[in-house]
């Protein structure tokens, strides 16, 4: 049987973090040394970038242009969303083609938590949610769940009937957007086949539990008086429905791709690290299929590789964040045209038993200062 998140698009007991993760100073080796066995050529490659742009995914920038011996150009958006309409610059500016996308998470080290990150440019080194974007979408179906967590209620009726009473704003069908109730796996029917309340209160109405929640539930139910159902409105007995904004920042896409998990993710130990795999899978699916259809890259080699970004807030002392990177999938597509798509446990592997050594990668100060003292040229109008 299909679990409740089984509408994901993808599979996140398949994106595993524990043990497959890379340091970007290391990672960027690797990459570029499995670009070169792929035939790419030193000085023609052109690398690109889908980060979120957080101030915090600027190593892994500096890294890339290090390695790669190029800035890279931008294919992302707010919240590690890829600007596919970018493919046709972006091909036209390299001979092989480089494509790194993520989705990032803060993590506290001190607490082993995840979606928290320490900004040292902040008054007293704040620490905020990591991603913003992702917080910000979340927030309002946090919001919700948590209003459905305290008002919704186990309790007993006459006879010691097992009652689940429910706040009548989460019982409006009419509602454009909200947290819906799977109702057959919460109520009971009646004879006529209908969800029949026994008593009405002023902002609530009681109805009899189903049997197969009552049974479920059975170790908590309170013998006498009531409780909020809290921990126990698990992700398959609701969905949510939400009029995306539009936003100009992502085109309401971040937002999309979580929506139909949203009953997981707000139900997860992390709520920001769960969103931000699932849109790291969902842009991954998405991104590959414009890639394959797209004309912009005949005749051209290319690597997409897509993964998450973990932003593990720097301690004192660090400039920048020890950022992590956890490879989720790659699509590679030879110059005559053949392509294949590699999984994370044989991506993983991949790169793991590639050398991170890295001997094209540039020096940025010694290229720097000849930038510095290269003759001036005047520019004339």
């Amino acid at each position: 049987m299909l679990s409740a998140c089984s509408d994901i698009n993808v599979h996140l007991g398949e994106f595993f973090i524990e043990g497959k993760t890379f340091r970007y100073s290391s990672f960027m080796g690797r990459l570029y040394n499995f670009c070169k066995g792929l035939g790419f050529e030193k000085g023609k490659i052109m690398p690109s970038r889908a980060f979120c742009s957080d101030e915090n995914q600027g190593y892994p920038v500096i890294l890339i242009a290090k390695h790669f011996g190029c800035f890279p150009f931008n294919h992302g958006r707010v919240g590690g969303v890829v600007s596919t309409s970018r493919h046709g610059p972006f091909a036209e500016h390299g001979q092989d083609l480089v494509i790194i996308h993520a989705s990032h998470v803060g993590y506290d080290p001190d607490h082993h938590q995840f979606g928290s990150y320490r900004r040292l440019q902040t008054e007293g080194c704040l620490s905020g949610p990591t991603c913003g974007k992702i917080s910000g979408v979340l927030d309002w179906y946090l919001k919700e769940f948590d209003f459905s967590c305290q008002n919704i209620f186990l309790e007993r009726g006459e006879n010691g009937r097992a009652l689940v009473t429910i706040d009548n704003q989460l019982l409006l069908e009419g509602r454009s957007e909200g947290l819906f109730l799977h109702y057959e796996k919460l109520i009971e029917l009646d004879a006529a086949g209908d969800y029949r309340p026994i008593r009405s209160y002023s902002t609530s109405k009681s109805f009899p539990a189903a049997p197969s929640f009552e049974e479920r539930v059975a170790a908590s139910w309170p013998s006498a008086g009531r409780r909020a159902i809290a921990c126990d409105l698990m992700p398959d007995l609701f969905y949510f429905k939400r009029d995306v904004p539009n936003d100009p920042e992502s085109e309401g896409r971040l937002e999309k791709n979580i929506l139909s998990s949203m009953s997981c993710v707000v139900k997860a130990p992390s709520p920001l690290l769960m969103a931000a795999q699932i849109n790291t899978q969902v842009e991954f699916d998405r991104t590959y299929r414009s890639l394959v259809q797209g004309r912009e890259f005949e005749g051209k080699r290319l690597v997409f590789i897509s993964g998450l970004n973990i932003d593990i807030s720097p301690r004192e002392g660090q400039l920048f964040p020890l950022t992590k990177f956890v490879p989720w999938a790659a699509f590679v597509k030879e110059k005559a045209g053949s392509s294949r798509v590699i999984e994370q446990p044989e991506l993983f592997e991949t790169l793991r038993d590639i050398d991170d050594h890295n001997a094209d990668q540039v020096d940025l100060e010694a290229a720097i200062g000849v930038m510095a003292h290269t003759e001036e040229v005047v520019i004339r109008t």
